[in-house]
């Protein structure tokens, strides 16, 4: 056996060879890094070679040089009457392009009086030209420059399809209300509908109030054949330099139909108002995106036509500091309406005992949500919230299935679902209760079902009678859907307790409330719809009220099927069990 001296130098003479050897095969995995980067840092940080600048396209105008403007009207989309003053409805001079101030800002308002060819679906066009100081956008005039001169046409006159004609109708036919309203609606046969909507499609001229012209500040350098998706199509290039000519945007983003003007054989004069101004690349772009997202979500089905409207009417009529708060608390709402949601399921999932609990209230509230999802299928309603509705209806099914027996009958020619009670729902006074509430309410909310429906059918007009009989009970379940909270109140009530509520899931929706309650003040709606909304905040005060003087009863069982007492036993005989297998192990 070795001396240990020995046998420590030996090992050392061992690991000096090993250390030696990895040393070699360090260096030479070094060396190839470094040649790696080297190859990677000419690549991407080397000197620019003389020739890529003249690849890239970059802006014919310098920032701040000053434009003038012409702006032609006229019925022909190619346009070449420079000399024609009748057409000529605009001229500025000395406008600084891309530069940011009031002298860059140019508008214009002014009467235009429509030609007969107009009138019956014509075209009309705004041709516009800009110009350094200067120089002529005429190419038959001597001191014309090519490469001073841009232009662009747009159609200030769009073609729409005509609405379509309203299929509803007065279902009686011999009320005299009726008859004065029908000069306002215009009313359609369901039987003429169904062959007009397969026949040609109707278009109508209308007007464009508004027309705001953008230069956009855009001085990026382009490679030739690398631009940009989103800014290609809009690149306006001139062949000879490969550079190009500022960008002219017609901003249409914030002009809504409701705007728009109808033209036909009556209309005399029509209002125009012209603006000229610079745009941000960023603006240009976002508005754009905007655009190209509500056209995306349109052909999928996701937002019907006018939605887009309406979003851009939020932002233009509303208080912005209203709007701010508008949205932290919709953000809000989501998140309490889908906490309550979670609690709403967990609360049935673990459902053992319908003691204290209203069945009935189950299945009206299945039968109502049921309902306001047939009323949105009659009313091409977007795929989205019928998926929605539809998703909620199978919820409330669900929970009827874990409030009853569901069973098929097999007896007869065609299957058909049974509900039994539970046991724990029949076999105490809750099922008696729940019994004596529904029918005095029943009462109450039939015969306003009644009054509403004739009301409906005397002042209303529907497609059909099935039509009729949907939007009647909707309108019941929106305006007394309340009436069956109460069946749960009165067996609280006669029970003495409230220990059997779901009160997590009540307290995100009564925050829900809170938050509708809001919008309420802050939102034009009926003054009937506006008291509407405080029903459900008085049913939660009752239910709060109740909570306070009924005390919970720890030998009442839960929800769950457990009182407090076999919690409280359960516990010790958990920590107990524990204690015990720590002195084992």
């Amino acid at each position: 056996m070795a001396p240990p001296a020995a046998a420590a130098a030996e090992g050392q003479v061992q690991r000096g060879q090993q250390q030696g050897g990895g040393g070699f095969g360090q260096s030479i995995t070094g060396i190839i890094r470094i040649a790696v980067f080297w190859y990677f840092a000419s690549k991407f940080f080397s000197p620019k070679k003389p020739s890529v600048p003249t690849q890239l396209s970059t802006n014919l105008f310098q920032k701040a040089e000053p434009l003038d403007m012409w702006l032609y009207l006229s019925e022909r989309e190619k346009f070449n009457e420079f000399g024609s003053e009748r057409e000529l409805v605009w001229h500025e001079t000395n406008i600084p392009y891309a530069l940011w101030g009031p002298e860059s800002t140019r508008s214009l308002s002014m009467k235009y009086y429509p030609s007969e060819a107009l009138k019956h679906n014509g075209s009309l066009y705004a041709h516009v030209f800009f110009a350094r100081s200067g120089y002529p956008p005429d190419p038959s005039d001597p001191e014309y420059q090519p490469l001073a001169v841009f232009g662009k046409t747009h159609s200030i006159v769009t073609h729409l399809p005509k609405p379509k004609a309203d299929k509803k109708r007065s279902l009686l036919g011999d009320s005299k209300d009726s008859d004065e309203k029908e000069p306002l609606i215009e009313v359609v046969d369901d039987t003429q509908g169904d062959s007009e909507d397969n026949g040609p499609v109707e278009w109508v001229s209308y007007w464009k109030p508004n027309i705001t012209i953008n230069l956009v500040d855009d001085f990026t350098g382009y490679p030739h054949n690398a631009v940009p998706p989103n800014v290609a199509p809009y690149l306006n290039l001139e062949p000879s330099t490969g550079n190009y000519f500022p960008t002219i945007f017609f901003n249409e983003f914030w002009l809504l139909r409701d705007k728009m003007i109808a033209i036909n054989e009556t209309v005399k004069e029509l209002a125009l108002n012209l603006e000229v101004g610079p745009i941000s690349m960023t603006k240009w772009q976002l508005f754009l995106q905007i655009d190209q997202s509500f056209q995306i979500h349109r052909s999928y089905g996701s937002m019907l036509e006018g939605e887009a409207d309406e979003l851009k009417r939020v932002f233009l009529e509303g208080n912005p500091y209203l709007l701010g708060i508008t949205m932290v608390v919709s953000l809000l709402h989501s998140v309490f309406d889908f906490l309550a949601f979670k609690n709403d399921i967990q609360f049935w999932n673990k459902n053992k005992s319908m003691e204290g609990l209203s069945a009935k209230s189950v299945i009206v509230s299945f039968i109502c949500q049921f309902i306001v999802f047939l009323y949105l299928l009659d009313n091409d309603t977007s795929w989205m919230i019928l998926i929605s509705s539809g998703i909620g209806c199978c919820i409330e099914f669900w929970k009827i299935g874990k409030a009853m027996h569901i069973e098929i009958d097999r007896t007869g020619r065609i299957p058909m679902l049974r509900f039994r009670d539970r046991e724990s729902y029949a076999g105490n006074k809750t099922k008696e209760f729940d019994d004596m509430a529904m029918k005095y309410l029943s009462y109450v909310l039939f015969f306003l079902v009644a009054c509403s429906s004739v009301y409906s059918l005397k002042y209303e007009r529907h497609k059909s009678w099935y039509s009729w009989i949907l939007s009647s009970l909707t309108s019941c379940v929106y305006m007394f859907g309340f009436i069956m909270m109460c069946p749960q109140l009165f067996i609280n009530y006669k029970l003495k307790s409230v220990a059997h509520l779901p009160w997590r899931q009540m307290t995100y929706k009564f925050l829900n409330t809170i938050i509708d309650d809001l919008f309420a003040f802050v939102i034009k709606m009926p003054i009937l719809h506006r008291l509407s909304v405080f029903r459900d905040d008085v049913i939660f005060l009752i239910y709060v009220y109740q909570k306070w003087i009924y005390p919970v009863d720890k030998k009442r069982v839960n929800e769950f099927g457990f009182s407090g007492d076999d919690e409280v036993t359960d516990g010790a005989v958990d920590t107990a069990v524990k204690e015990e297998e720590k002195k084992t192990n």
